[in-house]
């Protein structure tokens, strides 16, 4: 059964139609609109009626406006507009704005007549338009952090080369100095002399840790240094931690105990290494008598290592400032110090660096502790621990000949110096080519003193691998460096090479010599 539609149902659906609605004749005059259209347009309906369709079109698109009439009047088919198109009405205020316009020509009237479905659509460009502004947004912010990524990375790169040049060539002035020094202690007599060589050896040990500090604190915040994890047993790095601080301890009356655990830690043993170096360096400062203990506890998936000493102890109420750089418990702003309070804030950083953390005890005038636990590594990867060689002069009958490779001519000299006054021979070079001339004129060497960072980019580990390869594996040398790359850290696995921190002293360095001439 087929319903006959009413006029008035008809003019009831238009009526409710969310949409303005007209019916337009074929020559385009407006027969019809709904309330919609008065309150899109603000014409009153009867102002609207009669008028031609072109009304409610913005004047520069009236003049093509027939044409397109005529086009879908020979077209005669239902026709979306302004999907894709920038279409827009005009209001009788004289405002335009976007529009989408549904067209349905209708039949069986007897004329031609079309229904025109028109739709606002300022909110949909507003929201379209605010989208494409936030992807243009976006992708500026992208291209900005894309941008702002390669500065940082230029200008990391531009502070580790600056670090890298400073860490050597700020060292060379120093190292000068401390051989120079170690050298003139060996030649003086007069008490006087000797009084004085011995507090600018005092003056140069206090610039060189506080170079050293300021220097790892600038390469830590610059991201320069960068974690290397590996294998290592807690006893190869506790022997050489008591190695290097026993008789500093033994200085100051105090006994230095060592306790490792028969286990293997996986980080970066260099790094480990120095917040223990600091760790242990405070407690001996801090503490006027009775012990400095370095003590391990291995667990089922971490060992503990704790640096534990008797000494004066940090006030609760201080232990927040510990890590503040020129930070010193006890020590008032401006007054004479002991040292300049940027140990603990260098460990601070390799901690957190290595991702781990430290814990921290303290009682005033019982001591402190400061504890570390550390994952555990695999043991069959890790190196074995060798027995230090005992200090004793060299086996040779006659003076060792060392050859010494250094660019900078202070530096060369003063080492030189050092080595011929304790009664080496010396021969010297300032780069690789010069090196492994007088390797050919005197293929009996008994060491060779390297710098690592020669001019022309040239360095030591390749001095070193050029005369081994000329004169036999068995050549024994030194690294002199600040370098802390991985290229450097692998020598310390070489039993025939051993590394030396710039600036050395005179006396670390000779006892280093004549250590490694002794194996």
């Amino acid at each position: 059964m087929v319903t006959t539609l009413s006029s008035e149902l008809v003019r009831s659906a238009l009526e409710s139609s969310p949409d303005a609605m007209v019916l337009v004749d074929a020559s385009g005059q407006i027969l019809y609109a709904n309330q919609q259209l008065s309150v899109l347009f603000g014409y009153a309906r009867e102002a609207v009626r009669g008028q031609r369709i072109e009304l409610l079109i913005p004047e520069r698109f009236r003049l093509h406006h027939a044409a397109h009439r005529e086009h879908f009047a020979a077209e005669d088919r239902l026709r979306p507009m302004g999907a894709g198109l920038d279409l827009y009405a005009r209001r009788k205020d004289g405002s335009e704005f976007p529009v989408e316009i549904s067209l349905s020509p209708i039949h069986g009237s007897g004329q031609a007549l079309v229904a025109a479905a028109i739709r606002d659509v300022t909110d949909r460009r507003r929201v379209q338009r605010d989208l494409i502004l936030a992807r243009e947004a976006a992708e500026h912010a992208r291209q900005a952090a894309d941008e702002a990524r390669e500065v940082a990375d230029r200008a990391n790169q531009a502070k580790s080369r600056f670090l890298a040049t400073a860490s050597h060539d700020l060292r060379q002035p120093l190292q000068s100095l401390a051989l120079l020094n170690g050298t003139l202690r060996r030649l003086v007599t007069h008490p006087d002399a000797i009084e004085a060589l011995a507090y600018q050896d005092q003056a140069i040990e206090a610039m060189s840790r506080l170079l050293n500090a300021l220097l790892d604190i600038s390469k830590l915040e610059s991201g320069a240094i960068k974690p290397q994890p590996v294998d290592f047993t807690v006893a190869v790095l506790f022997e050489e931690l008591h190695h290097e601080f026993a008789s500093l301890a033994a200085d100051k009356g105090l006994q230095l105990q060592v306790s490792a655990v028969n286990g293997c830690i996986h980080s970066d043993p260099a790094l480990v290494g120095q917040i223990l170096r600091n760790l242990i360096s405070n407690a001996i400062k801090y503490t006027r008598a009775g012990t400095v203990r370095l003590n391990s506890l291995s667990t089922a998936k971490s060992i503990r290592v704790e640096v534990l000493d008797t000494g004066v102890g940090i006030p609760a109420d201080q232990l927040q400032y510990i890590y503040d750089e020129f930070y010193q418990v006890g020590v008032a702003t401006n007054s004479s110090r002991d040292g300049y309070g940027l140990g603990l804030s260098i460990v601070q950083r390799l901690v957190s660096l290595l991702g781990l953390r430290l814990e921290v005890s303290s009682q005033v005038g019982k001591g402190s502790g400061f504890a570390l636990n550390l994952p555990c590594g695999d043991a069959t990867t890790a190196p074995v621990s060798e027995p230090v060689a005992a200090l004793q002069t060299p086996r040779q009958t006659t003076a060792p000949r060392v050859l010494l490779v250094e660019d900078d001519p202070a530096v060369r000299d003063a080492t030189r110096m050092l080595l011929k006054v304790e009664g080496y021979r010396v021969l010297t070079a300032s780069c690789l080519a010069e090196a492994q001339a007088l390797a050919l004129e005197h293929p009996h060497l008994d060491l060779l003193v390297t710098d690592y960072h020669l001019s022309n980019s040239e360095t030591g580990t390749q001095v070193i691998a050029a005369l081994r390869a000329s004169l036999g594996a068995h050549l024994k040398a030194v690294l002199i460096t600040g370098d802390t790359s991985s290229a450097v850290r692998d020598l310390q696995h070489d039993e025939r090479t051993r590394l030396a921190r710039k600036p050395i002293h005179a006396e670390e360095l000779l006892t280093l010599l004549k250590s490694l001439l002794a194996t």
